[in-house]
């Protein structure tokens, strides 16, 4: 409630710069929110209800001051997949179902919330969203390519000209304005093309959107029965997610540029209520928009209150002219959904993703292919268990870095990799960095690799584990084992540098009595010290190397000790 207050209020000085940031962001969702209901199979008023009241609820019970909910491309393509499922676009009971959906996302979001499970968004790479959002983009297009080109459902299906002549004026319009003038609403100045095109270079043939109906949404309640919960379940699971994801991603990404703190949990349960509440005036699933929120902060906006007032200006729109959507012809419509389509496919992402790793690679490739194969439901399921496999085989086998000393800044002795630095090694003791947590599916991976290198015959091991954060019971039954195998085999091992906090996590007692004796070193400077100690005195003698500044002092005091 503090949360509401808060972004309800605002400072005062900034009124103006929300009302003109408003003014912007109206301009902005009208045009979107009819295409948008369209991709959704929707009637084009729904999308501004959804422009409405969702993006109000979702500012107001969220924490971004930046960014603007609503209709968004991508959840108006998945919606329209699971829907359609159960009703074909048009059908009486299609809203109330898409409605439904609604209330069932917006009940997951709020578990989430409640779960506190805002953080574990991050946890769904870049690649599967950016994957998902390419191939939702591909499927938008090709639903309009009827739309822009006139087809008629005709014996023989032919092409319309004068649709696809306005379609394309369109198409262009907003391309020229989008790269000529980057600030201005290229949407709008597209589709005025397009109607101009019409109007003067046009037939009278070419279909025209419907009319708004001149009622505004009063109080619905969706479909609720069991047979529709249990048949939008798994669908509305998905959407959750992703509209999770989307809304999370925005609110960072304006916040980097606007310096503001952004709680993840606090979003979540913003676009939970604003979908909830949003289920009952007739909104379909919402989630941020990062065209209409970059715009927002782009135009100045310094509160919540700018989405307050351009939801104003929508309303007003739909009270007072709501037959203005009569004079916009279909291709122009289509024309426009194109554009958003090319706007949500990332070219450039699409491009340098062949530079990356398998790791961003795949589950990339994964989603955008299963978006064209599988129902898009489960298409971000996809990527998304290709991440977690990719995750856990890197996590399941850590790193085991051989060290040397090399000397670093104000002559400091730092310990280095010993292949990338070229560092020369001691004969008799091996140094070894463990980075990656001690779990029960790494203790394996990193036994073997200690295994490899004590094979080729050192006595004496020295493990670094300053960059472990996380032992588990079976991480710690496993070192224990380790490091008594090593202890019967007659070879030295010393641990060093554990984090505090990962040494009040261990219990197995074994392990623990071990770390208790000689074996645990609070520093690496102090393990190489006694370990040092532990080489025959003729070894070090012998050895011209001199890896280590101990080696030195101790063939100094033993030459001492025999000058005595």
């Amino acid at each position: 409630m503090l949360n509401f207050i808060k972004n309800l209020i605002g400072p005062r000085s900034s009124l103006k710069l929300d009302f003109i940031a408003g003014v912007t962001g109206a301009i902005l969702v009208i045009p979107q929110g009819i295409a948008y209901a369209i991709i959704a199979g929707l009637p084009p008023q729904i999308g501004l209800y959804t422009a409405i009241f969702s993006a109000i609820l979702a500012a107001l019970f969220g924490c971004s001051r930046h960014m603007v909910s609503g209709p968004t491309a991508a959840l108006s393509i998945v919606c329209a997949a699971i829907v359609g499922n159960l009703s074909p676009a048009g059908d009486e009971q299609y809203l109330s179902l898409m409605c439904l959906l609604s209330l069932l996302v917006g009940g997951y979001q709020l578990a989430f919330w409640l779960i506190k499970a805002g953080n574990l968004v991050n946890f769904i790479s870049h690649s599967v969203v950016q994957g998902f959002t390419s191939g939702a983009a591909l499927v938008i297009g090709f639903s309009q390519v009827d739309n822009f080109l006139g087809l008629q459902e005709d014996v023989i299906r032919t092409f319309h000209w004068d649709s696809v002549w306005v379609g394309t004026v369109t198409l262009l319009g907003s391309i020229l304005v989008k790269r000529w003038m980057p600030a201005a609403p290229y949407l709008l100045f597209g589709m005025g093309l397009g109607v101009l095109a019409c109007i003067f270079l046009a037939d009278q043939n070419v279909m025209m959107v419907s009319a708004l109906p001149s009622v505004l949404p009063s109080l619905n309640f969706p479909a609720i029965s069991f047979e529709n919960i249990i048949a939008l379940a798994s669908g509305a699971l998905s959407v959750a997610i992703l509209g999770s994801i989307e809304a999370v991603s925005i609110a960072r990404s304006i916040a980097t540029r606007s310096k503001q703190r952004i709680d993840g949990n606090q979003e979540i349960f913003g676009q939970g209520i604003s979908n909830v509440v949003g289920a009952f005036f007739q909104c379909y699933p919402s989630s941020g928009s990062f065209t209409r929120s970059g715009a927002n902060f782009d135009a100045g906006a310094q509160s919540c209150r700018s989405v307050l007032f351009s939801a104003g200006m929508v309303f007003c729109v739909l009270s007072l002219v709501p037959s203005i959507t009569s004079l916009i012809p279909v291709p122009v419509m289509a024309g426009s959904i194109l554009v958003i389509a090319w706007n949500l496919f990332d070219w450039k992402t699409v491009w340098t993703m062949r530079l990356n790793t398998l790791q961003e690679k795949v589950p990339f490739i994964l989603t955008l292919v299963a978006t064209l194969v599988f129902p898009l439901e489960y298409s971000i399921y996809v990527g998304v268990i290709a991440s977690l496999l990719f995750y856990l085989s890197k996590t399941s086998k850590p790193l085991v870095t051989p060290l040397a000393p090399r000397v670093g800044h104000e002559g400091k002795r730092q310990l280095k990799n010993v292949e990338r630095y070229q560092l020369e090694e001691c004969p008799e003791i091996k140094v070894l960095r463990v980075d990656g947590s001690i779990f029960y599916g790494s203790i394996d991976a990193i036994q073997g690799q200690i295994e490899r290198i004590q094979s080729s015959g050192y006595q004496r091991i020295i493990l670094v584990l300053k960059g472990v954060n996380f032992i588990d019971l079976s991480g710690q039954h496993g070192l224990a084992h380790m490091l008594e195998g090593y202890q019967a085999a007659g070879v030295i091992v010393y641990l060093s540098s554990l984090k505090g906090n990962v040494m009040d996590d261990i219990k197995e007692p074994e392990l623990l009595k071990l770390l208790q004796s000689s074996t645990l070193k609070s520093s690496t400077t102090i393990a190489i010290s006694d370990m040092v100690k532990t080489i025959e005195t003729e070894k070090c003698f012998e050895c011209p190397l001199r890896v280590f500044n101990e080696c030195d002092i101790r063939k100094n005091k033993a030459a001492n000790e025999s000058e005595s």
